[in-house]
């Protein structure tokens, strides 16, 4: 915990001719970001996999780190000496005090309170963000498998695969869909499971708001950057796959 300490500490001294006292504040953003920023193979690959559970190896390797970040920031002594993180502050508001510090102080609209208030609309923002996305790509997934099922009930027997350019084209486009096809083999109760599964899962982001109430203030500032930094590596992943498929399908009714 020294160790990460002493690092916090040296990237809030870089910072602090421009950020003041909230120097510290952005160092752990900044270290967040540079976690991430290691994790990002992982977080690629498990986007690849189109799996329910794509992004929970990266998610569970970060549980180390948080509680790092928060013992850090809830003892009082570090390596036997005071630990100087505690004297540094997110404007008003201490970073290693809690909501019911803030409270205490000043209430629920004081000085420190508006801090907290102002991380709880962030992360809140962050976690309708990441429900909608979710929610839009669990329908898009269990229309492409209906689809799919759908195309595979109709298709005359003994028909061979499509030739030519429109074989090529479809066989970008079974490519693409993969993961959807794999749905399509489960039964209908499954997939239907799985949709609810799909509108579910999302609102669990939620649960960061719980948890950032009763953790301590740089705790928090991490749960809100590294659910944020989550949220938009997947719209980027997604946007990067989408238009890898319009190019791959553009190249394919391009005329020989």
């Amino acid at each position: 915990m020294s160790v990460f300490t002493h690092l916090v500490a040296e990237l809030g001294r870089l910072l602090e001719p421009v950020l003041a006292q909230s120097a510290t504040a952005a160092a752990i953003v900044l270290f967040t970001v540079l976690v991430r920023l290691a994790l990002h193979p992982l977080s690629r690959a498990a986007f690849r996999g189109a799996t329910p559970a794509a992004g929970c190896l990266p998610m569970l390797l970060q549980l180390p780190v948080f509680f790092v970040m928060y013992q850090a920031f809830s003892s009082a002594e570090v390596g036997g000496k005071a630990n100087e993180l505690l004297g540094h502050r997110l404007f008003a508001a201490p970073l290693g005090d809690r909501w019911t510090d803030a409270l205490g102080e000043g209430g629920l609209f004081g000085a420190q309170g508006l801090v907290f208030l102002g991380l709880f609309g962030a992360i809140a923002v962050v976690a309708a963000w990441s429900a909608v996305r979710g929610r839009r790509s669990a329908a898009s997934v269990a229309a492409a498998a209906a689809a799919a099922t759908a195309a595979g009930s109709k298709k005359p027997a003994g028909r061979g695969a499509p030739q030519g350019k429109a074989g090529a084209k479809a066989g970008v486009k079974a490519g693409a869909g993969a993961g959807a096809g794999v749905m399509a083999e489960v039964s209908a109760e499954q997939q239907e499971v799985m949709r609810k599964l799909g509108g579910v899962l999302p609102l669990l982001s939620f649960g960061t708001l719980i948890t950032a109430a009763v953790v301590p203030l740089a705790a928090g500032l991490y749960l809100l950057t590294t659910t944020a930094w989550s949220v938009a590596e997947r719209a980027w992943l997604q946007h990067r796959k989408e238009r890898a498929e319009r190019s791959a399908e553009q190249r394919v009714e391009q005329p020989a």
